[in-house]
């Protein structure tokens, strides 16, 4: 069940965004659970906090105090949780961690040799799966997610964004040519994913779900084809930013290509509830300054 908390600090990043879609999409949350949280407070205390136009929102008197008194609550709460955490012994036990196969071998795998150094009291199990798990189902403690995040129970950790790349290796290009616009991708090969769908949707405008000339269903298939020169594909920077770095790969149409897709987005998802979690804090606070999104 969500906390009086989760629907204040909801109500502070519309504040802080400068408006509900704003919030939404900084949080990968749907706009709907923004605007319901914001209406119960107004509700629960019989004022209204923001004054809403079809162009952007402000404050009220009564809200702009609210709001800053909101702030320093929460900051006692997190100051109160980290001290009595301090207090306890350090994090142990079993934690199940599952994310995409390609995140795990690209963020987490770099980071497992300091983490169990940090946390030795910690049995890390790392599982992989293309598509979304069902926590309570598989067993999992916390799972890394790709993409914007649908309304659930679960409560999100934003880690980041990770921007895509439009990529083909060098032996490609230097063979098929380099495209410099959508009208030149009908002469190139494709290389695409079987499923999802929408993983087929590159962030170009007006560019409809494209059919691969050849599919993969794991993100690191992809990312091999692509390197082995089989043509062009589009994946997250979290995989190919060391290989466009050190000119393996080459990243393309920087200049028309969206940047606010959704599908940059990464959480860590876990239920509020679990008995596992101080483990999960510890495994999130660690991994998260650490990660090359």
């Amino acid at each position: 069940m969500k906390s009086r908390s989760d629907d204040l600090m909801l109500l502070l990043a519309v504040i802080d965004n400068g408006g509900f879609s704003a919030a939404a999409e900084a949080l990968g949350i749907q706009v709907a659970k923004i605007s319901r949280a914001v209406n119960k407070i107004e509700q629960q205390l019989g004022v209204t906090i923001l004054n809403r136009t079809t162009r952007r929102i402000e404050l009220t008197n009564e809200g702009a105090k609210f709001a800053d008194s909101v702030r320093q609550g929460l900051q006692l709460i997190s100051q109160a949780e980290m001290e009595l955490q301090a207090q306890g012994d350090s994090p142990k036990g079993h934690l199940r961690v599952d994310a995409a196969s390609p995140f795990i071998f690209h963020q987490l795998v770099p980071l497992m040799a300091e983490f169990q150094t940090a946390f030795p009291d910690i049995e890390l199990e790392l599982t992989s799966n293309e598509g979304f798990v069902d926590l309570i189902e598989k067993r999992t403690d916390v799972a890394i997610r790709i993409g914007k995040l649908e309304d659930s129970t679960l409560h999100a950790k934003p880690l980041g964004k990770s921007q895509l790349h439009i990529v083909a290796s060098p032996q490609y290009l230097a063979r098929k040519g380099i495209p410099k616009n959508i009208t030149d991708l009908p002469h190139h090969q494709i290389v695409g994913f079987t499923a999802p769908r929408v993983l087929n949707q590159w962030p170009l405008p007006n560019l409809p779900i494209i059919t691969p000339n050849i599919s993969a269903s794991n993100g690191e298939t992809v990312r091999q084809l692509v390197l082995t020169g089989n043509g062009i594909g589009v994946l997250s920077g979290f995989m190919v930013n060391d290989d466009i770095e050190s000119g393996r790969l080459v990243s393309l149409m920087q200049s028309e290509k969206r940047t606010n897709t959704g599908r940059e987005l990464i959480n860590a998802v876990y239920y509020r509830s679990s008995n596992v979690a101080r483990r999960i804090s510890a495994f999130i606070d660690f991994i998260q300054p650490r990660l090359k999104l």
